[in-house]
């Protein structure tokens, strides 16, 4: 089971616990709690198996929502991608800020920025992959945690982009310690692909909370590259 509905799972079975408890004082009958663990439990289950956690990214993603600022983390982070992947010049698709946008667009998870990934897949297919389309994508997967890093001093956020980069890496034989080495480096390089371009990464912010195009978000980046500016 995805971690999306085991989190999921966790906060409703607290609320459907915490309601048994008060159940008496608050008059709530425990058939009523037993029916509703009995539903949450059934649509977990066929969340994950058929549709594979997107319900639960969902609902996870709709409650955090009502949070500026976890919408706001989630702009910054997405920036930090976009912004490093447009500096290594990686083509980028599209980009989503939530489970909902995600879902409308055919895409698994929660939101995240689109790339150009043919070169990429067509040099793994060919088992190899050339060490300098690695360390860019690299560089890129990186990117989010970097920015929340700079901007909030921790990060909440990039699981699903450690993951992915450990799974190439490791396709390609690299070992734990080789991997641990790539992921240190990467984020190095995209902090400092941020920190040189500050006032481009401010200018795709503001773009991407107004929802601004691709094209325009380009055009905000290459607005303000060159920009004196720092954190």
């Amino acid at each position: 089971m995805n971690q999306a509905a085991l989190n999921l799972i966790a906060i409703l079975i607290f609320a459907m616990t915490l309601s048994s408890l008060l159940g008496p004082w608050l008059h709530i009958s425990p058939w009523i709690t037993a029916i509703a663990t009995a539903g949450i439990l059934g649509f977990a289950t066929l969340d994950n198996f058929s549709w594979q956690g997107r319900g639960a990214n969902l609902v996870l993603d709709w409650m955090a929502g009502f949070s500026s600022d976890h919408r706001e983390r989630v702009i910054r982070h997405e920036a930090g991608h976009f912004l490093v992947a447009h500096q290594l010049q990686i083509p980028i698709m599209g980009y989503t800020l939530t489970a909902w946008e995600t879902l409308k667009q055919g895409q698994p998870g929660l939101g995240g920025v689109q790339f150009d990934v043919q070169a990429l897949d067509a040099e793994l297919q060919q088992g190899k992959l050339s060490a300098q389309l690695l360390d860019r994508y690299c560089a890129i997967w990186m990117a989010g945690m970097a920015a929340e890093d700079l901007t909030y001093g921790n990060i909440q956020g990039g699981s699903d982009d450690c993951r992915k980069l450990r799974s190439v890496l490791a396709s390609l034989r690299y070992v734990d310690a080789q991997i641990a080495q790539k992921e240190r480096w990467a984020a190095l390089q995209a902090r400092t692909i941020l920190q040189e371009n500050q006032s481009a990464y401010q200018a795709l912010t503001h773009a991407m909370q107004q929802r601004s195009s691709i094209s325009d978000c380009y055009h905000a980046i290459e607005q303000n590259l060159g920009a004196v500016d720092s954190l």
